[in-house]
């Protein structure tokens, strides 16, 4: 059976330092992947690499198609959405510009899962904000921002990156419980944590990384058991 992300063999750089050495990890769709792994272990440089951000070799496909040499809003418009650690928000637009930003294009034939009014009952406060600038947001509202335009892309896989870093815990019960209905829907996600804080709820599979490779692949529920996994590349036990 064909996996909706199939990585085999890939590596990254950059420029002359490898960051990624032969990371093989397959994503069913549907499924919710945790990644994690300490601070510089290859997870963000991954996504990156996924999205065409950064130089890679080896073999990547979605959905079918390959990855490789396709540019950044190519790989999008196959359904493959992204959300950076950094939010990366357009500050002096308004949020339902910003939104604007992330509609799919008509590409594929099925009419989109996402619309405004999904991502304005998602996060609530977005509808109340909707004519703020996005750089007058709180961190926990830009992050919710920038799930909301990734969802407007009508993505079947999400790759989120560190979705609670620096937020309230309040904040990122509000955004756990997003990333439990798009779960319901039927959109898989690979979620990267530097523990598990929020994809502990959610995920099936942990996956870890270490020195830019995986070193650990199982169900969550293995995962629980493994304290020498845990004590060795997270630094918990």
């Amino acid at each position: 059976m064909t996996a909706l992300l199939d990585i085999r063999g890939l590596n990254a750089w950059y420029g002359a330092s490898q960051a990624l050495h032969g990371v093989t990890l397959r994503i069913e769709a549907g499924e919710v992947l945790a990644l994690v792994g300490r601070n510089g272990s290859g997870r963000s440089t991954l996504a990156r690499a996924l999205m065409g951000l950064v130089r890679s070799e080896g073999e990547a496909s979605f959905a079918g198609h390959s990855l490789g040499g396709l540019r950044t809003f190519e790989i999008a418009r196959l359904g493959l959405g992204y959300v950076p650690e950094h939010r990366d928000v357009f500050p002096t637009l308004s949020v339902h510009e910003n939104l604007q930003l992330g509609v799919a294009p008509r590409t594929r034939n099925r009419a989109p899962r996402f619309t405004f009014n999904d991502a304005y009952e998602l996060f609530p406060v977005l509808r109340e904000r909707q004519r703020t600038r996005a750089g007058a947001l709180s961190g926990g509202e830009q992050q919710m921002l920038t799930l909301a335009r990734a969802l407007l892309g009508d993505p079947d896989l999400l790759l989120i990156d560190e979705p609670g870093e620096g937020l309230a815990s309040l904040v990122m019960d509000q955004l756990a419980a997003c990333l439990r209905r798009l779960r319901e829907r039927g959109v898989a996600m690979l979620l990267i944590e530097q523990r598990l804080v929020i994809a502990r709820d959610i995920a099936s599979r942990v996956a870890v990384m270490g020195h830019g490779e995986i070193v650990f692949d199982a169900s969550l529920d293995s995962f629980l058991t493994r304290a020498d996994v845990m004590q060795e590349w997270l630094g918990v036990g």
